[in-house]
């Protein structure tokens, strides 16, 4: 018996042998596919079949533990206004602020110093900080953390169209696109909350994160000796707190860590495939957690191996192979531009100026267009879109053939009937009728309706029907992923080509269209992963939904109110040279969408329109050929999986591989590398090697990680690059080799490996 099977056996007690397993969500184990399922370890009765689920969740419940006390939500509610106001403040520098870790030293310091008296029936200091308490305040404030979507359209329509809607519309707006997603979500709790299979890898490292604060034990905290989770967290943080001064601040450039092109700096070849700001990142490495996490789905401790390698060969096949035989060949006339960029560009190679092709009103301007130039991506950009739309087409494929019995078994079953103990805990608590959910949907439906006919957004009510309409129908595909892998495939591809089709020459119902076709989906699923947390950590199910609406409409509220204030006292607010730096980033890419400012390509679809761009005839049109590609490679590798039973097909997802590089560019392959060896290491060798090691830790690893890199950004910031306008150490620490030396590389220049003589142009005489 190998040391390996001794660990299981000694974790998993209870343990039976593979011929005794019988079902798993109720389908046959002969024919399950599952590429998370370990058929050598064991069915529990009273734990999860999923060594991850195990590691960091408990498998214990106390129905009587306080979890919707006036403590949380005070805390919450507080959490709801300041950490989305605080982030909807620093979005428009570029900055997210993540501070959750604040609540649990708040609601020790409450539980220890308050008085313990009733208010208005109930108890203002109810006793210790209870761990459900701290999940419904982590659930109210990041519900809506981020930045509300429609925020951006308001920004847009101030700053581009010059158009200063009334509140009224703004929040019907704001909570229209940003509640609908939950009514989704009461649809999706069957199917993508229940069932154990559906783990939610993000949320693991967020409960084991719980319950090392809250001293709980899980299987992982059982069966090993060493240090505690909670001193390894410590540990981890205050280590990484200090080292990630290093990377971020005193010596970048063991962040932008592009080696080989230090060695020479002025070869194009070398930089475009070692280098890791326009080049393929061959040089593998990076010493920075920052990157490494900074365009992928999750942290790389929490992904499946299997699902990383899928990314792998996605990056290898398409960026290291691909991508440099049609970049040097010249298809597409690529080799004219930086072979990873974002930007488009015209026939000069310089990016692409929109405001040469519109009118004074932003309308399209066709001869201005014809007079001017096509649009030409850089290659990495072109073959990104062709992933785009192989993803579209395979996940509704892939989910068709592989998880359809599975969603239609679990849409007839209840909490109880699960063979799994996380959900026979939950069964005890009150479920949310459905009628609250489809109360939900109307009365945000009704919002949204009321805005686009009262506010001139050129955007008919069939429009909004289709948006949602499309959102529906991809929600539970791209939740099966996400929930098996934390990847998912946006919408905002497929949303934007159909209006572009539909509408042309409509910016403003083209952001609404997008913002309703995508965002009530990314919603959607945000929502239904926090059930998930919820269930991992047995918050009932009433006060889950509570806090979830709450959260929101505060959040919303808050950020149309910092918004409206920023626009009033912040003295040119998005211009480039902002004396603040106040120059919305995300803002200029999402009113570059509609019509205006030289982004990237998403600008041109409210303008130019995909007629101009994929339609037959035009230079990209042959990316409009991985739809089918999307749609067929998912039943080739299904038939073949079921007719020979190889086994490296049931772990071949295809849309994990289209989908997984969607960042790319603005990533860089680097991005992906380095994130996806992390992964093989801990979730592979060191799983297999070392099992009790990785049940206790890696999550807590993990989270350490994140909390670390997180904290210590704030301070850096505030501490180092905010005062002073960011000239602190200009003329000594930021000017010395480490923090230049990247700088002076072809590979950050972006130098194309083709260069044009002074006033040639290239691509088609006419378009």
């Amino acid at each position: 018996m190998s040391r390996l099977e001794d660990e299981r056996r000694s974790v998993n007690p209870e343990r039976r042998d593979p011929e005794h397993l019988e079902k798993v969500d109720g389908i046959d184990l002969d024919n399950y596919d599952d590429p998370n399922f370990d058929f050598t370890g064991s069915i529990l009765q009273d734990d999860s079949p999923y060594a991850e689920v195990r590691s960091a969740v408990a498998n214990t419940d106390d129905p009587m533990m306080p979890s919707s006390t006036f403590r949380a939500w005070v805390i919450g509610i507080i959490g709801a206004v300041l950490i989305p106001g605080v982030n909807n403040f620093f979005s428009f520098r570029n900055l997210n602020i993540a501070s959750l870790l604040l609540t649990h030293p708040i609601g020790k310091v409450w539980a220890r110093y308050l008085p313990k008296i009733s208010l208005f029936g109930m108890y203002v200091n109810p006793g210790p900080f209870t761990i459900k308490e701290h999940v419904i305040v982590v659930i109210m404030a990041s519900t809506s953390g981020g930045s509300a979507y429609a925020t951006d359209i308001i920004a847009v329509q101030r700053l581009f169209y010059h158009q200063h809607p009334n509140f009224v519309y703004q929040w019907l707006l704001v909570m229209s696109t940003q509640l609908i997603g939950l009514s989704f979500a009461g649809i999706c709790k069957r199917i993508l909350v229940a069932p154990p299979s559906m783990i939610w890898p993000g949320n693991l490292s967020v409960s084991a994160l719980f319950n090392t604060l809250h001293a709980q034990e899980t299987t992982g905290t059982r069966g090993r000796g060493g240090i505690s989770r909670e001193r390894f967290f410590t540990y981890v943080f205050v280590g990484y707190f200090f080292y990630n001064f290093l990377p971020s601040y005193l010596f970048t450039a063991l962040s932008t860590f592009s080696w080989v092109c230090w060695i020479a700096p002025n070869n194009v070849k070398v930089n475009q495939i070692f280098g890791v700001t326009h080049g393929l990142g061959m040089g593998l490495i990076t010493f920075d957690w920052g990157v490494i996490t900074a365009f992928t789905s999750s942290s790389p401790l929490t992904i499946p191996w299997w699902a990383a390698a899928n990314v792998g060969i996605t990056v290898v096949f398409f960026y290291w192979f691909l991508v440099p035989i049609l970049y040097y060949s010249n298809v597409w006339y690529s080799a004219y531009l930086p072979l990873v960029s974002s930007h488009s560009f015209d026939n000069t190679g310089s990016i692409y100026n929109v405001s040469r092709i519109i009118n004074a009103d932003g309308s399209f301007n066709l001869q201005a267009y014809q007079s001017y130039s096509p649009i030409f991506l850089s290659m990495s950009f072109a073959i990104g879109y062709g992933l785009s739309f192989a993803s579209i087409a395979a996940v509704l494929m892939h989910t068709l053939l592989y998880n359809s019995k599975q969603i239609l078994t679990q849409s007839r079953r209840s909490l109880s009937d699960q063979p799994d103990i996380h959900a026979r805990l939950m069964s005890v608590y009150k479920e949310v009728p459905d009628w609250w959910y489809l109360f939900i949907f109307l009365t945000t439906f009704a919002f949204g309706v009321f805005a686009i006919e009262t506010w001139h957004t050129e955007l008919p009510v069939w429009a909004f029907v289709l948006a949602l309409v499309i959102s529906l129908v991809y929600t539970i595909p791209i939740g099966v992923i996400r929930a098996l892998t934390t990847f998912d495939t946006g919408l905002n591809v497929i949303t934007e080509l159909i209006i572009g089709y539909a509408l042309p020459g409509r910016p403003i119902a083209m952001m609404m269209f997008k913002t309703w076709g995508y965002i009530t989906m990314d919603q959607a699923l945000s929502f239904t992963s926090d059930l998930k947390l919820g269930h991992y950590m047995k918050i009932p199910h009433r006060p889950m939904f509570f806090c979830q609406v709450v959260g929101t409409v505060v959040a919303g509220t808050v950020q149309l109110g910092v918004q409206t204030w920023m626009f009033s006292h912040i003295e040119d607010i998005c211009s480039p040279h902002q004396k603040d730096n106040f120059t919305c980033p995300y803002t200029a890419v999402f009113g570059t969408a509609s019509i205006i400012v030289v982004v990237n390509i998403w600008s041109y679809w409210g303008v130019i329109g995909p007629r101009r761009l994929f339609s037959h005839g035009q230079l990209y049109y042959g990316l409009v050929f991985p739809f089918l590609a999307g749609a067929v490679l998912p039943l080739i590798q299904w038939t073949l999986h079921k007719k020979f039973r190889i086994k490296f097909l049931k772990y071949l997802n295809f849309p994990v591989a289209f989908s997984g590089v969607a960042w790319i560019p603005p990533a860089t392959p680097i991005n992906y590398v380095a994130w996806v060896l992390i992964c093989f290491l801990f979730n592979y060798v060191i799983r297999r090697r070392h099992m009790l090691w990785w049940l206790k830790y890696n999550y807590v690893l993990s989270s350490g990680l994140d909390a670390a890199y997180a904290v210590g950004g704030i301070v850096i910031f505030f501490a180092l690059q905010y005062p002073k306008n960011g000239t602190i150490g200009m003329n000594s620490i930021q000017n010395w080799w480490g923090n230049t030396v990247y700088t002076k590389t072809a590979d950050y220049a972006g130098v194309p490996a083709k260069t044009l003589p002074e006033g040639g142009t290239f691509g088609p005489s006419s378009w």
